[in-house]
């Protein structure tokens, strides 16, 4: 009878302990007034991390905890999101309204070496789209006479060029080639920014093209 009840006390023990040892993997985090529910096995991806250090039985950092026993951190929640969710599976998620420096900012707090330089790299991507611009071509068909076709292929500039000449023939009626007329297709590359507005033609363009223009 006496080793039965030796038995069950040792088996009460061990699942206690086993109880125990699972209650233990969840740590509770107060990040800025917001409580994250996380494990063991997350913090301690990076083992050189402030998360890390915080998590040890034996660790040289003395932060509070709150009544609900969650380790205090005064940082901002919003930005912790990121850092916890690179942690539990490698991978930079975040809301796009969240600025990247922020998330950079935590990163280097938490001193998680390979985040920091995930979340530099997006930064970089970022700006370089942003100021990304993509050249067109911009296009503008100026009817002219014979006698003005001359002035306009001696004073075309600023990075206009002819695409097309077309003979429309004459607008008077005495079969004559004396007034014929031209369409005159002409073309510049302008900048089109991803971000910005749509490029308008410069002024000595507008000039060019009223100046031949009877249409």
């Amino acid at each position: 009878m006496a080793d039965t009840n030796s038995n069950s006390t040792r088996s009460v023990s061990t699942q206690n302990s086993l109880e125990n040892n699972r209650k233990s993997e969840w740590i509770k985090l107060n990040v800025g007034g917001t409580t994250f529910m996380t494990t063991r096995t997350t913090l301690s991806k990076d083992r050189k991390s402030f998360l890390y250090r915080l998590i040890q039985d034996e660790g040289d950092l003395n932060t509070d905890r709150d009544e609900n026993g969650a380790y205090l951190i005064d940082r901002d929640a919003a930005y912790f999101g990121p850092v916890l969710n690179y942690l539990r599976h490698g991978k930079l998620v975040y809301n796009k309204d969240l600025p990247e420096e922020g998330i950079l900012e935590e990163a280097e707090f938490y001193n998680i070496p390979n985040l920091i330089v995930l979340v530099r790299d997006k930064i970089r991507e970022r700006d370089a789209k942003q100021n990304q611009t993509y050249m067109k071509n911009v296009y503008r068909v100026l009817q002219c006479s014979e006698e003005e076709l001359t002035q306009m292929v001696s004073t075309m500039s600023d990075g206009w060029k002819f695409e097309q000449l077309v003979n429309i023939g004459s607008q008077y009626n005495y079969g004559s080639d004396d007034h014929v007329e031209f369409l005159c297709v002409v073309s510049k590359e302008c900048p089109n920014s991803l971000n910005g507005p749509e490029t308008k033609p410069t002024d000595r363009a507008d000039v060019l093209q009223q100046k031949g223009s009877r249409m």
